[in-house]
């Protein structure tokens, strides 16, 4: 293998020499430090955090795998440090260099058909936006167990279930449905279920754009390592807003509320999900060009 090449695209091939491959994996490196840092340095306080835990809790990639850098299917790396991958699950020699074995990642991770599948439904679907993040409130509703109990209601736990009691739930999203409270899953306008996600799930829901994130994941080493950052960094940012607009008070954390039970708040929390509805269908048309590249070398 030699490293001099550049970057070239043969069909689905793209060669990186190995300074370029390197310079890419430490720009990476750089990048999830900067995103994951203030986590892990909590971590080893033994310091919990209401807000970014979540991305390391109920999303279970190790920021430890979201820092090791991968190419993604169809780029075959040159120079003599590329055959350190081959000790690595799903890289092989290719081309006179070391890629993916896209044949043997797909045999082991049969998750392709359900992504592309999903997120093709979702981003043929319009933004549906005005939920105003009632599902974290619907989590809150008549119980005296919250989700996070170091943290305050902002309202009270009679002033929470006033504002359940005065909207219109309309949750479509099957993982935040399924944490409602059990008094609060007949309001809901919907009833999601996992089967119907591809059905339900729909592009101005701040769920399903934070949960790019896991699909870009679940398709990891497939996906390039600088996609899967692109959507970590916006489930990161949509986190912020989904806790903003919730029951809690966070303002000793540094968050001001999204006053959903108000006008303005409404007004606001709406801008935001237009927002992040556009930027996420930019990244969920990037996830699935990988889908569609993957079928396509298989």
């Amino acid at each position: 293998m030699t490293g001099t090449s550049t970057e070239a695209v043969v069909g689905l091939t793209r060669t990186l020499a190995e300074t370029e491959w390197r310079e890419r994996a430490e720009r990476h490196a750089l990048r999830v430090d900067a995103l994951v840092g203030d986590h892990l340095r909590r971590r080893s306080a033994g310091e919990r955090h209401p807000v970014e835990d979540f991305l390391f809790t109920y999303y279970n990639l190790k920021p430890s795998q979201l820092r090791r850098w991968h190419p993604g299917a169809g780029a075959v790396l040159l120079g003599e440090g590329a055959r350190e991958r081959l000790s690595e699950r799903f890289y092989t020699e290719l081309s006179g260099g070391v890629g993916l074995d896209v044949p043997a990642f797909l045999t082991a991770r049969p998750v392709l058909d359900f992504v592309e599948r999903l997120l093709s439904s979702v981003a043929e679907r319009p933004a549906h936006l005005g939920c105003f993040g009632l599902h974290e409130w619907a989590m809150a509703y008549r119980t005296e167990e919250v989700r996070h109990g170091q943290v305050p209601l902002r309202l009270g736990h009679e002033g929470t279930d006033r504002v359940v009691e005065s909207h219109r739930i309309q949750c479509s999203h099957f993982d935040a449905f399924r944490f409602f409270t059990e008094p609060a899953r007949p309001l809901n306008t919907l009833q999601p279920t996992r089967e119907r996600q591809a059905e339900l799930d729909q592009p101005g829901c701040l769920h399903a754009n934070m949960d790019l994130y896991k699909w870009a994941y679940k398709l990891t080493p497939a996906v390039p390592s600088e996609l899967v950052a692109d959507c970590f960094g916006l489930s990161k940012e949509i986190r912020v807003l989904d806790m903003r607009a919730s029951p809690y008070d966070l303002r000793d954390w540094g968050y001001e509320p999204v006053r959903i039970e108000t006008a303005e708040g409404k007004a606001a929390y709406m801008e935001y999900q237009r927002d992040f509805a556009e930027r996420g269908a930019v990244l969920r048309e990037r996830v699935l060009a990988v889908c569609r590249e993957l079928r396509a070398a298989a």
